[in-house]
């Protein structure tokens, strides 16, 4: 009991079972525990939930990544610019958005590395840089921030398929928990991530190749966010610069309700999806009260200071009991 209390996720897993009874017990009657219930709030996780697991490897080793909101946007326009505008074949424009959101990344992963400026401030600039730019170059293109997309049965297929309510998002989600899970869990690579984030000096004289670690996961994130940037864009049929804006902040919030510490060094996938499906709860869950969902940044703000508090202490505990 004492090890699992000091899991990482265990504040993220409670959390959600206590947010989840309470919206079932103040829902009663209104769908909420329904197959179309159920898929409303995982549909709200799945998209956030892609970035996040990515954005959680990332603050686990130290860093953070605040371009991912731009990221997303500027992929659902290169691939609505591309297909509508250009009428160039839609698979060759997902690879390019996908090729250009690991640039993003692999351009804010140099820049920390190698001007040791903080990521926070870095990833900030980054993600005006590039909203700037996307908006800008559409403009000059096509005069407009947003356009519609054009795509085969097959895409529409891989990225917008719906059984019911349900999104195929959600089994994006899935499979992009999975895949994390395994680096983190399995992989030398996941030591090294853990390494980093703990302590990058010792890591560094231990021989971890630092930086590289943290440019790859860079690009992780920039690549995660296009990806999400196709989803939406043929989910929604458009294309969007400001597509994914919400993200720049809610990914770090869900990453740190799930157990990752600020500092870094200290976490695991499963508290970032945990901390993920608390978000679809709580936003989904407010819906069906009635609520005004102004409510739903109370709750997150709440959540958010309750577990920066429980996480530390939990991270205390944990090495009092080594």
């Amino acid at each position: 009991m004492r090890k699992l209390i000091r899991r990482p996720e265990i504040g993220a897993v409670a959390a959600f079972l206590v947010t989840y009874l309470f919206f079932v017990v103040m829902t009663s009657g209104a769908g909420f525990v329904s197959a179309d219930g159920t898929a409303g709030w995982l549909n709200l996780a799945a998209e956030l939930g892609i970035v996040a697991v990515p954005v959680g490897l990332l603050m686990i080793s130290g860093e953070f990544d605040l371009s991912i909101g731009s990221t997303v946007g500027m992929a659902s326009m290169i691939l609505a610019l591309g297909t509508r505008y250009f009428g160039l074949p839609d698979w060759s424009m997902i690879l390019l958005a996908l090729v250009a959101g690991g640039g993003v990344g692999l351009a804010n992963g140099l820049a920390v590395v190698r001007t040791g400026l903080p990521s926070f401030i870095v990833t900030l600039a980054a993600n005006f840089i590039v909203i700037g730019g996307t908006m800008g170059v559409s403009r000059l293109i096509a005069n407009v921030t947003s356009s519609s997309v054009a795509v085969s049965d097959p895409v529409k297929w891989l990225f917008a398929a719906r059984w019911d309510q349900a999104n195929i998002a959600i089994l994006w989600w899935a499979a992009v928990a999975l895949v994390g899970w395994w680096v983190l869990s399995k992989s030398p690579f996941g030591s090294w991530i853990y390494a980093t984030g703990g302590n990058a000096t010792a890591a560094r004289g231990a021989g971890v190749p630092v930086d590289r670690v943290k440019i790859r996961l860079f690009i992780s994130t920039g690549v995660a966010a296009a990806f999400v940037g196709v989803i939406q864009a043929v989910q929604w049929n458009s294309g969007n610069a400001t597509y994914g804006m919400g993200y720049v902040f809610q990914a770090p919030i869900v990453v740190v309700i799930g157990g990752v510490l600020l500092t870094g060094g200290y976490g695991t996938v499963v508290g970032v999806v945990f901390g993920t499906a608390l978000f679809g709860v709580i936003s989904t869950g407010i819906f069906y009260t009635g609520w005004n969902t102004d409510w739903v940044q109370l709750f997150l703000g709440a959540l958010l200071g309750v577990a920066v508090f429980a996480n530390t202490q939990i991270r205390r505990l944990a090495l009092q009991g080594r």
